[in-house]
């Protein structure tokens, strides 16, 4: 089911079953030549309604929170950011939000490796409302917040490992921009060249350190060699993946 195409009676009906809810969590960002900015909001979101697709009445999926903390890309048109603090509120109220109607087990779903330390010092916050209450054991629910980055499972780290060999990369990667081929195929740019072909790798400070020392945007990558058809094979394993997850992480 679909969060955002639901009527709030299929989610009243829902929570007769379940308490589990799974949100795609990204980043509005530059990726490279050929990626789309929304590429890591836009690979959980596919990935997500691909499980979900293959299992409608297993999965609950909401909206997809789409900018999160990226400001060593504002030196590129297009990047949105949030600060930390402004993410980490603004997943406090999502998350309060969902527990007002008896969600108890909310599993994000991410895209973007900039995300990581906010979003768990997002769930630090949200599990300090429940222990600096005396009686928070019988005036707040119990919740299970879990974090997923959606390249981490094996099978697709196997499978991106196997395609691409040579240029994967860590920002803008051959493997995302797949992904997002895949979901968007009339949006693909196969004609887009770079160079060099394999892009420079380093460290990430500001969004000034970052545009003098990659200039076009990618870390390491060379996603020229990116495709629909890997896209496809690479979001089959990833929705695989998360249903099996998410239905241990619902039980």
């Amino acid at each position: 089911m679909l969060l955002p195409v639901s009527t709030w009676q299929d989610i009243e009906s829902w929570l007769k079953t379940s308490r589990t809810i799974l949100i795609p969590i990204g980043s509005m960002e530059q990726h490279g030549p050929n990626g789309f900015v929304g590429t890591d909001a836009l690979c959980p979101e596919i990935i997500a309604h691909h499980a979900e697709a293959q299992a409608p009445d297993e999965v609950l999926v909401g909206p997809t929170f789409s900018v999160g903390c990226a400001q060593h890309h504002l030196g590129f048109p297009g990047t949105i950011t949030l600060r930390p603090t402004t993410m980490i509120a603004a997943m406090t109220d999502w998350t309060e939000s969902l527990m007002r109607h008896g969600f108890e087990r909310i599993y994000w779903l991410n895209g973007h490796g900039g995300n990581i330390a906010t979003i768990q010092a997002a769930f630090s916050e949200i599990h300090s409302k429940r222990s600096f209450d005396p009686n928070g054991a019988d005036n707040r629910p119990g919740l299970e917040l879990k974090l997923r980055n959606w390249w981490d499972f094996s099978p697709v780290m196997k499978l991106c490992n196997q395609l691409y060999p040579v240029g994967h990369g860590s920002h803008a990667t051959a493997s995302e921009v797949s992904v997002t081929y895949f979901g968007y195929p009339d949006r693909a740019r196969p004609e887009v060249e770079m160079s060099p072909k394999l892009a420079p790798n380093g460290k990430i400070g500001d969004a000034v350190q970052y545009r003098r020392d990659f200039p076009d945007g990618r870390i390491g990558s060379d996603p020229t060699q990116s495709n629909a058809e890997d896209g496809q094979k690479i979001v089959e394993a990833a929705a695989a993946a998360v249903l099996d997850e998410v239905k241990r992480f619902a039980a």
